[in-house]
């Protein structure tokens, strides 16, 4: 098929990867003209060859841990190369929740741009430039330099340096086009939104009291000492420690809408109860989630936005 959606995810992330996709059906008018694929960094061996090595990141030294909560991030550059560059891609993280039909980013118009997405919030996006690569329309035909194993090895061996690349540094800035921000819209939810993403860790909805299990930022541009120390932390007491628990996310109505798309899922048998068992016992997920599920509102029905009925 022509065009495809790609979600990407590693085993900690799984089940926001599963609604994720379900939201994108749920919301779609269009189901019988695009793909949907997970694409799961356990399905791809390189990654796990390279646990335990250092890698480039952001000028420094890093430990690639394929544990780490966001380690399928390079799986971002796989969709030209899995669509045998051809046709068009839609790639988004798997906090990333449509809540419109998403064949309208899949068949913008490109204006002859191989990648088109919005900018990143705060210093990385002011002062580094730096382009939101959680969600992207491709171009897959354009990007056929994008070889994922090859440049993933490269941060590694070659001094190819990760923030560069998942930032798009390394992109010929005329093939970039801007999206409206809506279309991956950071933890910012109202009837504007088209893509919901849950950009802060700390308080993702389905994650709340658990320890954890990220790694923060080892260089602050606009206050290096809070850098020094957060390294000096992790090299005397390990990569987690005194990082603390998730916190219950802010904005109700976020949380509502993701455990609204699980309700739906689970009366649906699109997911069972067992897996979401294991998943709360592997610490993925929140160990409150079925008492949640059973006071969450029901969501509105498709095709009116979740929040038409909150608002």
């Amino acid at each position: 098929m022509d065009y495809c959606v790609f979600i990407q995810t590693n085993h900690k992330q799984i089940l926001g990867a599963k609604v994720a996709e379900y939201a994108l059906r749920r919301y779609s008018k269009h189901n019988d003209q695009f793909d949907i694929k997970i694409m799961d960094t356990r399905d791809y061996p390189f990654f796990a060859a390279r646990e335990g090595q250092m890698y480039l990141r952001d000028t420094l030294q890093r430990v690639w841990l394929n544990e780490d909560l966001q380690s399928f991030t390079p799986t971002r550059f796989m969709p030209p190369e899995l669509m045998g560059y051809k046709g068009r891609a839609v790639v988004i993280d798997p906090d990333v929740f449509t809540c419109v039909d998403i064949w309208d980013l899949l068949n913008m118009e490109m204006q002859g741009k191989a990648v088109m997405c919005r900018k990143r919030s705060g210093a990385k996006g002011l002062v580094d430039k730096a382009w939101a690569t959680s969600a992207m329309l491709l171009d897959c035909e354009k990007l056929k330099h994008w070889q994922v194993e090859k440049q993933f090895n490269a941060m590694f061996d070659d001094n190819y340096d990760y923030m560069r690349w998942v930032s798009l540094h390394n992109e010929a800035a005329d093939t970039i086009g801007l999206i409206d921000p809506h279309w991956n819209d950071f933890d910012k939810f109202s009837l504007d939104t088209k893509m919901l993403h849950t950009t802060r860790r700390k308080t993702q909805p389905w994650k709340s009291g658990l320890p954890v299990d990220w790694r923060p930022a080892e260089k602050f541009r606009l206050f290096p000492p809070l850098a020094w120390l957060m390294r000096a932390r992790r090299k005397f007491f390990g990569e987690y420690a005194f990082l603390g628990d998730y916190k219950k996310h802010p904005d109700q109505n976020q949380e509502n809408f993701f455990f609204g798309l699980v309700k739906e899922m689970l009366d649906k048998g699109l997911v069972s109860e067992d897996f979401v068992k294991q998943e709360m016992e592997q610490n993925h997920v929140r160990h409150d989630a079925f008492e949640v599920v059973s006071k969450v509102p029901d969501l509105p029905p498709a095709p009116a936005h979740p929040l038409s009925a909150a608002v």
